[in-house]
């Protein structure tokens, strides 16, 4: 019995009919190798504790969600925790136990800066979720500002008390660049780019996986 209702819930699948799910799909990316290569780069860092970054990039229709979903499937099926979040909540509709990135890690609406972090206590019930969590899928990523992925970082790095990004927790986000970037109140196209996740320090770090 779990205390805690945020872990209980996140804990709530029937790994037997999780692992089901994460065959069924694998059985169907035989014929996609770049869908294939994204599911076990990214299995693989959540097994391994390896806390890597990744961009699943791919325009509409390429099978984003079908990636995450399989990999949400397989890492549910070990019995670990894997947050789905998305940066609308029609996007986070489609994720398995979706949330918007807002509501699960209490990012400040207004306000952000440089040196914001999320409203999340060291001692309560959502940082000892996140002391558990092995990974964390963040869909529709280019239309958030980069603050808010910083501020995630920065409350992961001091909840789970390391200096590792995400406090070594393995994040995939995904998105389309193409698409809509993050909105900026008057902001002339210059502040737009500069407050997308590809002007972040996050950046770099990130390995890019691509679908087509």
């Amino acid at each position: 019995q779990v205390d805690n209702p945020f872990i209980a819930e996140q804990l709530d699948y029937i790994q037997d009919v999780e692992r089901e799910r994460a065959e069924a799909n694998l059985a169907l990316m035989e014929g996609n190798p770049e869908q294939k290569t994204a599911f076990e780069q990214v299995t693989t860092s959540v097994a391994g504790n390896h806390g890597q970054l990744f961009f699943l990039n791919g325009p509409g229709g390429t099978g984003k969600t079908f990636v995450y979903k399989t990999i949400c499937h397989a890492v549910r099926a070990r019995g670990w925790i894997s947050l789905c979040v998305a940066s609308t909540g029609i996007a986070a509709l489609l994720l398995p136990g979706g949330r918007t990135a807002h509501s699960m890690f209490k990012i400040p609406i207004e306000g952000l800066i440089e040196e914001s972090f999320c409203t999340i206590s060291k001692q309560s019930p959502r940082a000892e979720l996140l002391r558990h969590t092995r990974l964390i899928i963040w869909d529709e990523s280019p239309m958030q500002s980069r603050l808010a992925f910083e501020a995630l970082d920065r409350t992961c790095q001091d909840i789970r008390n390391n200096d590792r990004p995400f406090g070594g927790i393995t994040v995939v986000f995904g998105g389309d660049f193409q698409q809509i970037l993050p909105v900026v109140v008057k902001g002339s196209q210059e502040d737009i780019v500069l407050a997308c996740l590809k002007r972040s320090y996050i950046w770099p770090l990130v390995t890019p996986l691509k679908l087509i």
